[in-house]
């Protein structure tokens, strides 16, 4: 290899490196903005945060739902069980705790510079975009509002799913086990970042689709590609999930992981790009 040739792939790879520098003192800007903007409303996230400490989710009135059925279809069951103390039960007043100084503060740092990602999520994906843009061709190119626009939705969606389905249904569990000889005492720094940390997750998880649609569109992967790959989907959300200490979090991660996957297939096989097959040319026979 000549020393003109090594200064050639030098010189690209550092203009790749300033892009990036660039695009990513972008995304510190806007989410350091952002996270300027959430300020303003972070407590009332935690509170949305703490809101299934009191017991009052979609699951308590689930089971009042299901317990009354059962009064009036089984009556006996209904008062062997004593189903009446779960209906009546009183509302418990449960509270995070904190035991260092400004933890509350950072606590609230931290929420504010999650929603405030959130919010300039849009500034993000596209810079993503125009730094791997060079390596697109024209018509490519165009796809950036529909991509934009997508993995914006898409992220959301999937936080929002957590924050209010599978969030309860977590506290929930926990709070199942409390006992007249063990209450629950929620630490706040471990309450927050165990949510938060699940929100990128379950945001990150709903991205799939998005990132194989695009990757389908330009050829890269296929409907052909990916279903063979399930088993090692199901092992690879396996693995993923079980970095989570109980039973109950690694499924509610590893369902919804293996659910987009397998969305993610039907995504390349309804969009993907289509293979022209050519047949070859037969030779001529000779006369």
């Amino acid at each position: 290899m000549t020393e003109e040739s090594t200064e050639e792939k030098v010189v690209p790879f550092m203009e790749h490196l300033v892009e990036l520098r660039k695009r990513l003192v972008i995304v510190i800007v806007a989410i350091i903005i952002g996270m300027g903007v959430a300020w303003n409303f972070s407590n009332d996230i935690l509170r949305f945060i703490e809101k299934p400490l009191t017991g009052a989710t979609y699951l308590t009135e689930v089971k009042k739902m299901v317990y009354v059925k059962v009064k009036e279809r089984a009556p006996a069951l209904y008062a062997y069980y004593k189903l009446d103390k779960e209906v009546n039960a009183p509302q418990k007043l449960r509270v995070l705790n904190y035991s260092a100084p400004l933890e509350p503060f950072f606590m609230q740092c931290k929420i504010a510079m999650l929603a405030g990602f959130v919010i300039v999520l849009p500034v993000v994906f596209y810079q993503v975009w125009v730094f791997i843009a060079p390596g697109l061709t024209r018509r490519e190119r165009r796809m950036v509002v529909p991509f934009v626009s997508a993995a914006t939705v898409t992220f959301c969606v999937g936080a929002m799913f957590f924050l209010i389905i599978i969030w309860p249904v977590i506290i929930n569990f926990s709070l199942s086990y409390e006992s007249e000889g063990l209450q629950s005492w929620f630490n706040i720094s471990a309450y927050v970042n165990f949510c938060l940390r699940l929100i990128l997750i379950f945001g990150l998880i709903f991205e799939l689709p998005v990132l194989t649609l695009i990757l389908s569109r330009f050829g890269i992967v296929s409907y052909q590609f990916l279903a063979p790959k399930r088993k090692y989907a199901l092992l690879a959300s396996s693995i993923v999930a079980a970095f989570h200490a109980d039973l109950i979090t690694m499924f509610v991660i590893m369902i919804p992981m293996y659910t987009m996957y397998e969305i993610s297939v039907w995504v390349a096989l309804v969009f993907g790009k289509k293979r022209v097959v050519v047949e070859d040319e037969l030779p001529e026979e000779e006369s």
